[in-house]
């Protein structure tokens, strides 16, 4: 499967620090800027941070039960390999991390199985990294 690059912009009202965290707990390669805004490759998408105020889903957000855990809605991520996903937990676990779902694999033994983990940006954008044993699943139905 081909798939073309998203653009994502979100909100950020602290872009020295969310440009910060993109850049170096992320590692992402930075592209254009100006003094409001920050592009960024993530992971093959263009993700720019918007300086803005804060957001009333920044500061309070909302959360779904899913597989027994509370999931920040909304958010956003990418699908890695598996390989990928586990070396990305092991770095931000290494860094000491504040997750709102730690690293685990959920779904265990059903269709969609998959590793998954959430964590908050500096100014509480909700990111979700995940990564399933067989890609194929991506959009599989029970």
């Amino acid at each position: 499967m081909s798939l073309s690059p998203f653009h994502l912009a979100i909100p950020v009202y602290d872009l020295a620090g969310a440009r910060h965290f993109y850049r170096e707990v992320f590692g992402l390669e930075e592209g254009r800027s100006s003094e409001h805004w920050v592009d960024f490759n993530f992971y093959g998408h263009q993700l720019v941070i918007h300086e803005h105020p804060k957001t009333e889903s920044q500061a309070n957000a909302h959360r779904n039960s899913v597989d027994g855990h509370d999931v920040p809605v909304p958010h956003f991520g990418v699908v890695l390999d598996w390989p990928e996903w586990e070396a990305l937990a092991d770095r931000l676990q290494a860094r000491g991390t504040d997750f709102v779902i730690e690293p685990y694999v959920r779904f265990q033994g059903q269709v969609g199985e998959q590793a998954t983990m959430f964590l908050f940006d500096p100014c509480g954008n909700a990111l979700e990294f995940k990564a399933f044993k067989d890609k194929n699943q991506l959009f599989a139905k029970d």
